[in-house]
This record gives structure tokens, sequence and C-alpha cells, in this order.
């Protein structure tokens, strides 16, 4: 007896296989609509605009841990990390990118669902007559088992899946660049507490010296050798510099509370370390920058537009695919009974199986409109691009010149407070030996306290550009082995 095959056991069966290969070749011969994705040409400069070391290596590649050499500040910005609110926001919408990349793909997969329903009546399953029912009222169940498949035949949903990947990773990257912002954000927030605290002391020892100053013109007033005019110029400059140091007292209690919401907690005190604001870096007079090419890998905002690029060119494919049509294969199986006791015995079988084509003729020019919007929306997404790289390299060059030009007014401004100083001392000497009146300790010291400010001043807008200059160059960039930073796009989890 020659052996049964299923082709024998079900005639359908030989339909089923035809149509399940014709299946297959359709979608291996078929292509994904629009064009694919490249790059656009950029105007990146082979050099950058201001004093850097050549060489590939760049101030990017070192970690923020490494950067700061402040413990306290590396504490905070730990802290930051981990507790800030925006970055707990943007965190969920990654991961709420992150599915939507599933959720696009989805339709690629055969979807599978069942239904079920029982009703009382007479003469009818699901509106049929029913032979032998006798006309008695009868329950009637029924469950069937229902397939069905979209066939990507243009390649719409790989486009759609190709957009909401690009759309995930945009959002990572800029979780990668609120990141960076925060350690920016936060060094800038404690190396300006910093100067305000290096400020308040001097205002603080201006007002102290003023003070000193009153006291004696008062007494040689009293007695006869001063006059009202020093001692009146005297109490002004007292109360000048006194004037100074509740406003600045309040700056350093707002300087901290703004510290405190990077940071996620409620308005308190921020801890010092022991550094000066000079020593806040741990870089030299001269800094690698790498070179400007780099940049569109290690800038999360330059990746994240070009990953909204990238989402656009998908977008023209999907739309363009609209004018085709689709391509459906649907299918069921079940059984249903016109008795309880009846229905798992399979009294009565239903399957069928189908294909379909949808298309479209006529819809007043929405498609079109689609697919002319979509490409109008990807030559804009291209210059955002191309804007934000050009921003970019304005940016590092901007830092890299500051830099070099507050290093300048730094030296400067430490010649000016040497000079100041040796003058209050001259002048100290010369009024205590009878050979000067006390205008040229006075004028001296006016001339001093705020060029000391200046050089606090100073000293922060060196040390920051530094941070801008971190910041502009992309960096930690390549982190991966704190627990404090998340890892690059490049290595993150995707859907396959």
């Amino acid at each position: 007896m020659a052996p049964t095959n299923a082709a024998d056991l079900n005639p359908s069966f030989r339909w089923v296989s035809l149509i399940t290969t014709l299946v297959f070749a359709v979608i291996l011969a078929g292509c994904a609509m629009g064009p694919d994705y490249k790059r656009p040409e950029t105007q990146v400069t082979s050099e950058f605009r201001g004093p850097a070391l050549a060489g590939t290596n760049s101030l990017a590649d070192l970690p923020w841990w490494s950067l700061f050499q402040d413990p306290v500040l590396v504490d905070l910005i730990s802290q930051a990390m981990t507790n800030n609110y925006n970055l707990r926001q943007i965190v969920a919408q990654v991961e709420a990118a992150r599915q939507q990349v599933t959720i696009a793909r989805s339709p690629l997969f055969p979807q599978l669902g069942y239904s079920g329903s029982i009703s009382r009546g007479k003469n009818a399953v699901a509106g049929n007559p029913v032979p032998g029912s006798g006309g008695s009222t009868q329950n009637y169940p029924m469950i069937l088992g229902v397939a069905s498949w979209e066939l990507d035949v243009w390649g719409q949903i790989r486009r759609l899946t190709e957009a909401a990947r690009a759309q995930y990773l945009a959002t990572a990257d800029g979780e990668r660049n609120l990141r960076l912002i925060i350690v920016s954000d936060l060094a800038t927030a404690y190396l300006q507490l910093l100067t305000l605290d290096a400020d308040l002391a001097i205002k603080r020892e201006a007002t102290n010296a003023f003070t000193g100053t009153l006291k004696i013109f008062e007494d040689r007033l009293q007695g006869g050798v001063a006059s009202r005019l020093e001692t009146d110029r005297a109490s002004a400059s007292l109360a000048r510099a006194a004037s100074t140091v509740p406003d600045l007292e309040r700056r350093v209690v707002a300087a901290e509370n703004a510290i405190n919401l990077l940071l996620g907690r409620p308005p308190g005190p921020i801890p010092r370390g022991n550094k000066s604001v000079s020593q806040q870096t741990a870089v030299g007079p001269e800094i690698p920058a790498g070179i400007p090419s780099e940049l569109l890998k290690r800038r999360p905002d330059v990746a994240a537009a070009e990953q909204a690029l990238i989402s656009a060119n998908a977008l023209i494919g999907a739309n363009k695919a609209q004018f085709f049509p689709s391509i459906s294969l649907t299918g069921l199986f079940g059984q249903g009974s016109t008795a309880l006791d009846a229905f798992t015995g399979g009294s009565s079988r239903i399957w069928s199986i189908a294909a379909g084509v949808t298309g479209p003729i006529f819809q007043g020019g929405r498609i079109r409109a689609q697919y002319e919007a979509s490409k109008a929306v990807y030559l804009a997404a291209a210059a955002q691009y191309e804007q934000v790289v050009l921003n970019a390299l304005r940016e590092v060059s901007d830092a890299l010149v500051a830099r070099q030009k507050y290093i300048a007014v730094r030296i400067e401004s430490e010649k000016a407070v040497a000079a100041l100083e040796s003058s209050v001392k001259i002048s100290t000497d010369r009024y205590l030996n009878g050979r000067a009146s006390y205008f040229e300790v006075l004028e001296a010291q006016q001339q001093l306290y705020p060029t000391q400010s200046e050089l606090a001043q100073a000293r922060f807008a060196e040390a920051n550009a530094v941070v801008d200059l971190y910041r502009a160059l992309g960096g930690g960039w390549n982190i991966t082995n704190n627990p404090t930073w998340s890892p690059p796009v490049e290595t993150a989890t995707l859907p396959k």
C-alpha cells in the first residue's frame, strides 16, 4: 500500500503550498520604495579655528571624572546623573521610542488571533439554517482562530521601521546630549559658586579695611588732625563696599539652589572642595581638540540631527509605497456546534484561506500631497543637520579662542593685582611715616579690591572655557565603563 501524504489527505494543501511559495517569492523580490539614506556633504574644515594641538587625540576622549580634579564636584555630577528629573524624563522617552520600533516592525509578521461566541436561538448558527434542528431552541457555540498577513511587497513597513529606529536613536542621542549638558551646567554652576565665594571674601576684606580706615580718620578728626572731607570719603568707601556683601550672599544662595535643582533635591547648602577655581580641571596650557570630522560622531546633537534626517528619508519611501496596491493573506480555522455537549467533538469544522488586494484609485490628491510633504520634511531636516554641524564647529572655535584670550586676561589681571597690592603697602608706609596723606592709601584700596574681583572673574572665565570646550567637543562620547553614564548609541541594544 502506497504511503499517504498530506496532499492526498487534503487536496487544499496543494493550494496552500502554492500560495505560500508565491508569497515568499514576492517578498524576496520586493524592494523598499524611496531613496536609501546617504549622509549629505557638509562644510567640515580640516582644522579647528583657534589654538589647539594637532593630532587625533581630543579632550572629548577624557571622561568627566578625570577632567575635573575636585572630588566634591565629581560627586555632585555623579548624583546629578542619577537624580536629575529632566534626565529621568528623557530616559523614559528613550524607552518609549525603543518600543515604537517593535510596534512599527510588527506588521512584518503574521498576525494571529482568535474569536469566540455563544448564542441561543432557533434554526441558525451564525445566521445559517441548521438541518435537522427540528425547529427547537438550541445553543450555538463557535470558536475561530484567525490569521492575517500584509505582505510588505513595496517595503512600506520596512521604511516605517527604519524611521522608527532612527527616531529611537535620535532620542537616545538626546539623552546623551542632556547628560553632557548636565555635566557642563553643573561644572559651570560650581565654578561660579567658588567664584562668588572668592568675591564675597574680597568684599568682606574690603569692608574690614575701609572700617579700619574710617576708624583712623574719625580718631584723627576728633584730634583735630584730619578733615571732615577725609572722614566722609572713608565713610562712603565703607558703605559702598558693605553694600555689595548682601547681594553677593544672595547670589551665593541662588547658585546653591540652582545646583540643587540639577541634583534633583530641595534647596540647601552645597559643600565645597579645597581646590581653587584654577585647580578644577586637569588640562595644560594647550588642549588637544582632535579633528573636525570626528565631531560628526562625538557630538550627540549632531548625531541626533542625522538620525532625524534618516527618519525623514525613510518616510519618503513609506509614503511612496502608498501609490501601490497592498497584498494581504487571511485565514481562519475553527469549529461550531448546535449543542454544547457536541462542541468539543468537532461536529462542525470551519476553515478558509484568502488573498486580497487593495489599492488607491482616487484620493483627492492626499497620497501625492503626503509624498511631496515628506520630501519637503527631508529637505528641512537636511538643512537642520548641516546647520547643527556648522554650529558645532563654531562652538569649538569660540571655546578655543575664548580660553586663549581669557588666559591673557587672567595674566594681566594678576599683574594689576600684584601692582596694586604693592601700591597699598607703599602708600600705607608713606602715610605712617608722615610723607603722604591717607588719600593715597584710600585711592590705592579703592583700586585694589575691584581689581581683585576682576581677577576672580578672569579665573572663572578661563576655567569655564575648558568646560565649554569639553561640551562643544562632545566630551565623554566613548564612555562605557562607568555605571553613572549611559553607553554611546553605537553600542546600545537595538531591536532587530
